[in-house]
């Protein structure tokens, strides 16, 4: 059949990597220790340990943490160890920063997963659309993988790429 309507997407070696299939499912929380401070000063040690024996974690149960201070104070290191200590046994991860602070540790934590072998000498597609936001730094981290592996890189969709690093 000469007027045959051939798919050369499907086709071509082409290796489509999917950032948004590493996604980490679950709920994400800001735990902003704030709240446990006085005047949103300092904070009180008893007040504290009280908190910490009285609060109720089972609510963070299968939850990704992101703990943090949004005030300027001076919030002693142990603080934020008594409250890891407290979320740990409920909580699928537990982390110092921000909400993306923690979508990078979820990606990033993934990627270290990744058999980055299996694309020795591919042309791999870094696909660019997805229905989660992907941080910018899983993009920059996935291309560190790849570039010493793969035989090409792109980015976009495998009909529409844009060239980021061939091998010469």
């Amino acid at each position: 059949m000469e007027n045959e309507i051939l798919n050369r997407v499907s086709n071509s070696p082409l290796v489509t990597f999917d950032l948004e299939e590493l996604y980490t499912p679950g709920e994400r929380i800001l735990f902003d220790i704030k709240n446990l401070l006085f005047q949103e000063l300092i904070l009180r040690e008893k007040d504290f340990r009280d908190f910490i024996k009285s609060h109720d974690w089972l609510q963070y149960t299968n939850k990704h943490v992101a703990i943090t201070c949004s005030v300027d104070a001076v919030v002693p290191t142990w603080a934020y160890m008594l409250l890891t200590a407290s979320l740990q046994p409920y909580a699928s991860s537990v982390i110092f920063g921000s909400l993306q602070d923690l979508e990078i540790n979820l990606f990033k934590n993934v990627l270290n997963k990744v058999e980055w072998g299996k694309f020795s000498n591919s042309k791999v597609v870094i696909k660019g659309c997805s229905k989660v936001e992907v941080p910018i730094s899983s993009y920059v981290e996935v291309t560190n993988r790849l570039r010493p592996v793969a035989s090409s890189i792109m980015f976009g969709e495998p009909c529409s790429t844009v060239p980021v690093f061939k091998k010469k």
